[in-house]
């Protein structure tokens, strides 16, 4: 029985302890100020469209930049809510540091294209096919011109522009696409003075691995300007149409 009770009474003084210890831990003076920020902008190697200089902008803008102030005053949430009405931010994780600093994780919207449709609207679409506005930033990806409503550019070119990002030779190959009045689409190479005219949209594996062979078939042997249009608009056939001389 007594033994019970010493292990009861250790077991309440263990847990006292951890209580007191994890409250103190935790505890901030009321006039302790914040130290500084740890921010961290993820994929910031691959994709660098938010800087660190462009975050603590975004928070003196906004007069809620935290470092020098008193960490009970600090709303986190604020933070991140703040942060994450920047365009090109997807998400932002703000959390106080035992150090008395503020830790902000950034996850950034990787833009996969830039619309600027004949009706004067001007965006990108991100990775996940959202519409992300332009905030006067140039980011080096494919744009899209013409003839393009919203609904077209999300459901029809994203996909595009999904395919052409995730391979490298397509990705630096293609610099522009047109949308026709009919919705067709015309493709602009970087290397070559040709058109390539892909038809509507859709089977763009299919298409481009066509194209591909084309290219180092028959372009490589005949050169890469003496086409002016290359069609592979229908299956199992590119219709070539030369230059005038």
């Amino acid at each position: 029985m007594i033994k019970r009770i010493f292990i009861l009474c250790t077991l309440l003084l263990a847990t006292a302890y951890l209580i007191l210890a994890v409250t103190t831990f935790n505890s901030k003076p009321a006039d302790q100020v914040c130290k500084g920020m740890e921010l961290t902008v993820k994929d910031s190697i691959d994709y660098g469209f938010v800087t660190d200089k462009e975050v603590k902008e975004i928070l003196k803008k906004g007069k809620i930049y935290p470092e020098g102030k008193q960490l009970s005053s600090i709303n986190v949430r604020q933070l991140e809510e703040l942060l994450s009405s920047h365009p090109f931010i997807e998400n932002a994780e703000c959390y106080l540091t035992s150090g008395g600093k503020v830790a902000i994780d950034i996850y950034q919207r990787v833009p996969v294209m830039r619309v600027m449709s004949s009706n004067g609207d001007n965006y990108y679409l991100d990775n996940a096919g959202k519409i992300m506005t332009a905030a006067g930033k140039s980011v080096h990806v494919v744009v899209a011109t013409g003839f393009i409503d919203r609904k077209f550019a999300q459901t029809e070119l994203y996909p595009l522009g999904k395919f052409l990002q995730s391979d490298k030779f397509w990705e630096s190959q293609i610099e522009q696409i047109n949308v026709t009045p009919k919705q067709e689409l015309e493709l602009v190479p970087r290397v070559g003075e040709h058109i390539l005219f892909l038809g509507k949209p859709g089977n763009y594996k299919e298409k481009f691995s066509k194209l591909r062979t084309f290219y180092q078939s028959a372009l490589n042997r005949v050169g890469w300007n003496k086409y002016e249009r290359i069609s592979i608009e229908f299956n199992n056939q590119i219709i070539c149409t030369k230059k005038e001389k």
